[in-house]
């Protein structure tokens, strides 16, 4: 991974759910104190349904990202869903021989199996919508990371549970062997999560982990009969 330097510019994108200004722009501030330079995508703050923008509106917006040699890292400002809708839609050829560090969690865990399919490392960290109520040492680690300041290097395979069941079998599905499995969820039924935690286990994906990491599973329902 290339690391940033001061004045570097730095993309905000949108490639899930709708965002406002107001959402991120402590975030923006907190990049500008790093001394980089955060340019907003034409279309960040586009609204379709729950979406920011239609498919092909996220897509162009994350295609100019990738593309624009200026642009020297992504972050995508919130989650939600739509990035799996847009995932194919995108051209990696010009990424692939300069790639550049996405970062972002929940939703943004397509795009990181996707570039885990190329051979590409990604930043699995805070969104821009919870950047700023993200402890301080995971900032400054986030910050150390991107600055090419940091003590260690962590390999782990990672991701939104429901994105992870979401992409079983298709060309960008995982591949856990030998590998630190991270997960973490929000706003699920249990039985769905035991569904899901079934269906990995089914298709492999837990027979040869080297460490499995849970992250958090906040806000689950559970039904009138109790799961």
């Amino acid at each position: 991974m290339n690391y940033l330097q001061q004045n570097d510019k730095v993309a905000i994108v949108a490639p899930s759910r709708k965002v406002s200004l107001t959402e991120i722009a402590a975030a923006i501030d907190e990049i500008k104190s790093w001394g980089l330079v955060p340019v907003f995508s034409k279309n960040l703050f586009a609204e379709k349904d729950q979406f920011a923008g239609d498919d092909t509106t996220r897509a162009k917006d994350f295609q100019w990202a990738m593309d624009n040699e200026e642009i020297k890292a992504i972050f995508c400002a919130r989650g939600g869903y739509g990035a799996v809708r847009i995932v194919d839609k995108l051209d990696f050829s010009k990424f692939i021989y300069c790639p550049k560090p996405i970062i972002g969690f929940s939703d943004t865990t397509v795009l990181h199996c996707k570039l885990q399919s190329l051979g590409i490392e990604s930043i699995h960290a805070p969104l821009l919508t919870t950047l700023t109520s993200t402890k301080r040492e995971h900032i400054d680690s986030l910050k150390t990371t991107l600055m090419g300041q940091a003590s260690d290097t962590r390999l782990v395979t990672e991701g939104n549970l429901s994105l992870l069941y979401s992409i079983l079998g298709s060309d960008i599905d995982i591949n856990t062997d030998g590998k630190v499995l991270f997960i973490e969820d929000l706003d699920e039924y249990l039985y769905h999560i035991d569904r899901m935690i079934v269906a990995l286990k089914r298709a492999g994906k837990f027979d040869n982990l080297k460490g499995l990491i849970v992250g958090s599973f906040s806000d689950m329902h559970d039904n009138e009969i109790p799961f």
